[in-house]
């Protein structure tokens, strides 16, 4: 029942399951690619070198398979928009899932905020004379009438914005290796000149991979929202194992092969990799060289696809988690409302007007709160990370410490207990080590510590405030709730 709620005329409205498993395997998909990959690759090959950067993305991209195995394993189980918030409760402490499930939602409010503030600069690329408030009305019209239609609808979006990134990368990939072997390109084959050039494969010791390992987890971060979608995907048991099962894959082919393919055509050394401009992107480098016109208007524009994914599939996860959190009494119960449609109106309002509030802020007091904000952020996609490490870790126990068979789950992660074991050890490591320069100096780096870390105090006085006040305790195996009806 706690997916299914009467609304004030009696009507029995519930959350629809329109996703399909093509839906799913996209939004998933898709929520690897962005800017990480077609901006911030190049940075990482310029300071630790390709063989460097290659090492640290492998790693994370470990990590995170490890941590969807986890999820999905309770996912295809128990599918509920709440995912971690929900497992957090059931199976660690309620106050746990309490801070998780606000963490997650306003991680993403303000995703929402900084997309708005991105895509204003995107479309100036185009248009330098156009007026900001334009593009950001129009973004949250587009936004909102994806998320408004029906969830079927949102799936569509987001398969197409995938869809288009997927390609993208494919395409680089495969241009990339003819250019390399002399194919394409008009010159000499390239083979492995660039990758070993000065001090390449590794550039700037261990604390250069360092430093590109912990920033290469914000690139993957928004994979966990299979989780999310499970609540409304059609037939959960069977197309949540099969999204899991490709995330390795596409870990492999777009991170890996396009990150290297980079490292072989563009020495480390070019001073051009560490901008952050799309007219200086790896990818638009590799397509100029080969002789596509207009490469950086085609790359501005695939990036505008990411922005928009990434703000379409934010308020979608964000508006999820606040009608979940409502359902099980951990938010105001407005929010669990929902139309005949399915969504909930009311907590995809709520959760756009903060987002919107957000980016308001950064016009004030030279956008002090907002950077604030964005950076009370910073910390939560890994703090739910740790949330699914810790939940499945816990999951996996009580299943079997009560009796119930493995061959029962739909899907059976198979590297438990050293899966959720290995990813929330490395996790932390990432979130311990976001600004460990700080420490390093003659003195504490006390503002930076507090720019980088304050996402931490923030969360553990949710989960404080919810444990003090209903003084909950850890859930002993044999009483937390498996039933998953």
């Amino acid at each position: 029942m706690s997916e299914i709620k009467i609304d004030q005329l009696g009507n029995k409205n519930e959350l629809k399951r329109g996703l399909k498993s093509r839906h799913v395997t996209m939004i998933s998909l898709g929520g690897t690619i962005g800017t990480g990959l077609f901006l911030a690759s190049g940075g990482a090959i310029a300071q630790a070198g390709p063989g460097g950067a290659l090492l640290a993305y492998a790693l994370i991209g470990v990590m995170v398979y490890f941590l969807m195995t986890s999820l999905g394993e309770m996912a295809a189980y128990m599918p509920t928009s709440g995912s971690f918030s929900t497992y957090a409760t059931k199976f660690v402490d309620p106050a746990l899932g309490f801070a998780l499930g606000w963490n997650y939602w306003y991680n993403w409010a303000i995703t929402i905020a900084a997309e708005i503030a991105a895509v204003s600069l995107i479309m100036k690329y185009w248009f330098p004379d156009s007026s900001s408030i334009v593009w950001t009305l129009l973004f949250i019209a587009v936004v909102l009438t994806f998320n408004l239609l029906s969830v079927k609808a949102f799936g569509e979006a987001e398969y197409w914005f995938a869809m288009i990134k997927v390609a993208t990368v494919i395409v680089f990939i495969i241009v990339s290796f003819l250019m390399i072997f002399g194919i394409l390109g008009g010159n000499d084959p390239v083979g492995f000149t660039n990758f070993f050039a000065g001090d390449a494969p590794f550039n700037g010791g261990f604390l250069a991979l360092f430093g590109i390992f912990l920033a290469a987890g914000f690139s993957f971060q928004g994979t966990e929202m299979l989780g999310v979608t499970a609540g409304e995907t059609d037939d959960p048991g069977k197309n949540i194992p099969k999204a899991v099962k490709s995330v390795f894959w596409r870990i492999l082919l777009f991170y890996i092969f396009a990150i290297g393919a980079i490292g072989l055509l563009i020495p480390y050394t070019d001073s051009r990799l560490l901008s952050e401009d799309i007219a200086t992107s790896p990818f638009t480098l590799v397509f100029e060289n080969l002789g596509v016109a207009f490469a950086a208007s085609v790359m501005n524009a695939i990036i505008l696809t990411a922005m928009l994914s990434a703000g379409n599939s934010g308020l979608y996860a964000a508006s999820r988690m606040l009608y979940q959190l409502a359902v099980d009494g951990k938010a105001p119960k407005l929010f669990m409302k929902v139309t005949t449609r399915g969504i909930p109106m009311y907590a995809l309002l709520a959760t756009l007007a903060v987002g919107s509030l957000a980016f308001l802020a950064s016009f004030f007091g030279d956008g002090v709160v907002y950077i604030w904000l964005l950076n009370a952020s910073g910390m939560s996609g890994f703090i739910a990370w740790l949330g699914i490490a810790i939940s499945h870790y816990r999951f996996r126990r009580a299943y079997v410490a009560q009796g119930k068979s493995l061959s029962d789950l739909p899907y059976v992660s198979k590297f438990f207990p050293f899966g959720p074991l290995f990813a929330f050890a490395l996790c932390m490591i990432v979130v311990l080590g976001q600004n460990y320069m700080a420490f390093m100096g003659g003195t504490i780096d006390w503002y930076g510590v507090v720019v980088s870390y304050i996402g931490l105090p923030l969360f553990a006085s949710l989960w404080i405030f919810y444990k003090v006040k209903h003084k909950t305790k850890i859930v002993p195996l044999m009483d937390c709730d498996l039933s998953n009806k």
